[in-house]
């Protein structure tokens, strides 16, 4: 700051003051904090399907356990997902990055970007943080972490298809190779992963590194109900095998459990056998929960495919985003019971549920349905 030339209150002449950087921090998941932005979000790509691909370049790419709520911290390196699952709960993590964008740079619109409903926009428009890699070089403080794990892919997946083209997941995996004794996490649902085999094996020699395979359904045909342009659940296991042979810890993460779809018992044992053929260590299970541009996404999709089912999640999921504490009580039971039947540990599957979930919520605090098994 400087005194204006030729003053008038007689004061004695000021030398300027150079003000330093002024550090903002934000208490919401995926709002990241923008450098001085452009007039417009540059395109990276374009895809002939009607994908867009927008470069975002944030200060800070960890969202730290306190911001979150959760107990754990979390990189995500895209936002948004081409995967696009019908139930996807990230859909609001796409949302609030996109009005922060907005706010930065005017380049989108609050109602989603280039005039898409927010979403569509989730998959239409892939936010890529090109230097996420260098900024997590630069901010990553083991002794900040505080014992806590770090989870990459938390929001949207890491190796959805555009990690083929830009490759952000893995240059994140080799900067995390400087470090040792960390607690990482990753969760997708791609057989991508499998690419990494190799690097995911030497980290696995510096640090804790454990791999949730998320596959909802063993059942291909139902799987593309629900998530018309996921890999099929083969392959994901596939991967999962793969992994597993190079040595790398993973586990099978069930979600979402869509009640009334891929709750049923017989299902569930099927997944869970599956899962052993290829090595699995331990099973997660996770309820289906609904935001609200999930929930817009979503219902009408059921009405199309399960209307038998449409009318009952209108209802039971209106006021919250979550299943009942009865519904989860016995979901829990179910799940255990077939972990037993299976030979996955109990303990283990409970202590990467924690890992997961840490402080969150319960399930069932918000809402209560009656069964839908």
């Amino acid at each position: 700051m400087c005194r204006p030339s030729g003053s008038r209150l007689g004061l004695r002449d000021l030398s300027c003051l150079r003000l330093g950087k002024v550090r903002v921090s934000s208490g919401q998941l995926e709002l990241p904090v923008l450098a001085p932005a452009p007039k417009q979000l540059d395109v990276l790509d374009q895809r002939a399907r009607g994908t867009t691909f927008l470069e975002l370049s944030p200060r800070s790419v960890l969202n730290s356990a306190a911001s979150t709520r959760m107990g754990f911290w979390s990189v995500n390196p895209y936002v948004g997902c081409e995967f696009g699952c019908t139930y996807c709960y990230a859909r609001d993590t796409h949302r609030y990055a996109v009005e922060r964008a907005s706010a930065a740079s005017g380049a989108v619109s609050d109602d989603g970007v280039a005039g898409l409903p927010p979403w569509l926009a989730f998959e239409r428009r892939i936010l890529v943080k090109t230097t996420a890699p260098e900024v997590l070089a630069r901010t990553l403080d083991p002794a900040r972490l505080n014992g806590q794990s770090l989870v990459i892919g938390t929001a949207t997946d890491p190796y959805q298809p555009a990690e083929r083209q830009f490759g952000i997941t893995r240059r994140l995996l080799e900067v995390l190779l400087r470090f040792r004794d960390l607690s990482i996490g990753i969760i997708t649902k791609s057989p991508l992963i499998a690419r990494d085999a190799s690097l995911l094996a030497a980290l696995s020699q510096r640090h804790e590194v454990t791999i949730n395979l998320s596959v909802a359904t063993a059942d291909r045909v139902l799987a593309r109900r629900l998530e018309p342009r996921s890999p099929v659940p083969e392959a994901r296991l596939r991967a999962l095998g793969r992994l597993s042979a190079a040595g790398v810890y993973g586990g099978l993460l069930i979600a979402p459990i869509v009640p009334g779809i891929t709750d049923d018992r017989p299902g569930l044992g099927r997944l869970m056998a599956a899962g052993r053929e290829v090595g699995a260590r331990y099973v997660v299970g996770s309820a289906l929960r609904l935001g609200p541009a999930a929930r817009r996404r979503f219902l009408p999709h059921l009405e199309r495919e399960f209307p038998e089912l449409a009318e009952r999640y209108r209802r039971h999921y209106a006021s919250g985003e979550g299943v009942s504490a009865a519904y989860q009580a016995a979901l829990t039971r179910r799940l255990r019971s077939l972990q037993e039947e299976h030979g996955y540990p109990l303990d283990e599957g409970s202590r990467r549920r924690r890992q997961l979930e840490g402080a969150a919520p319960p399930l069932g605090a918000t809402l209560q349905q009656p069964l839908l098994l």
